[in-house]
């Protein structure tokens, strides 16, 4: 069970959000997804250095740790090893989205988000570490505050490239510029495995950053239940098991 009130405002003193608004480009920017770059998103040093020795490799170890830890349930234990990671190599830092997402089921909203910066900053045509960020100023800010900042880009300091993945841009529009959060689900109901499963995810957490459960279950659980989602072999196992953890943060059962 993921510790702390979800939702819960602490004492830090926002700025603004930033989730990250994006151009519009004659053609798609192909997106490279850390996910299809490293088979393992811990291996992300072992594949820069071959292997490495020293700090890199242990910091490789201490990611592993952490997933792992995260997996167990034990949110927080996954933390202490993610930084643990960028104590012994500072350049793990901005490719972090595990710590991003272990960040943001310990109501750490603020922290999450700058992770989530650094990962765009990293990798700017991959857009689900910009919908990651707004959702953690969503529960810091409420959605329409963060609805309105964006629309007059008050705090954009960064822009975001196209994604290749169609799923994803109508995914980034829906949470940039609103609208109807089942035509994103209904529009790839005919999809791809990949395109049912992140659809309905993130209707799901549109729903969640808007605070209505019963919705977000909904669609959450539809992710999980679908066959990229509960199947554990594809790159993005890690991704999958987290909405899992999502539904049990809610109380979320599949009956």
């Amino acid at each position: 069970m993921v510790a702390g009130a979800r939702g819960r405002v602490g004492t830090a003193q926002p700025v603004g959000p930033r989730l990250l608004s994006s151009p519009l480009p004659p053609a798609a920017t192909p997106a490279v997804p850390r996910r299809l770059l490293f088979p393992a998103a811990a291996g992300i040093w072992d594949f820069l250095s071959g292997g490495g020795a020293g700090g890199a490799a242990a910091a490789s170890l201490a990611v592993r740790r952490g997933m792992q830890l995260f997996r167990q349930g034990d949110v927080a234990g996954s933390v202490a090893e993610f930084d643990r990671a960028i104590e012994l190599d500072q350049r793990q830092k901005q490719y972090l989205w595990q710590r991003g997402l272990s960040l943001y089921y310990l109501d750490r909203f603020e922290e999450g988000a700058e992770q989530f910066r650094m990962d765009v900053a990293a990798n700017p045509n991959d857009t689900e570490e910009s919908i990651w960020c707004f959702l953690c100023e969503a529960q810091l800010y409420g959605i329409a505050r963060c609805v309105l900042l964006l629309a007059n880009e008050v705090w954009c300091v960064k822009k975001v490239g196209l994604d290749s993945r169609s799923v994803m841009r109508k995914a980034y529009a829906l949470f940039k510029d609103g609208g109807d959060p089942e035509k994103l689900a209904s529009n790839f109901s005919s999809g791809s495995e990949g395109e049912i499963f992140y659809s309905s995810l993130y209707t799901g957490l549109y729903y969640e950053s808007q605070k209505d459960a019963e919705l977000a279950k909904s669609h959450i659980v539809a992710a999980c239940r679908s066959p990229y989602g509960s199947r554990s072999s594809i790159p993005t196992w890690f991704r999958a098991h987290i909405y899992f953890t999502n539904c049990a943060a809610f109380s979320y059962t599949e009956n």
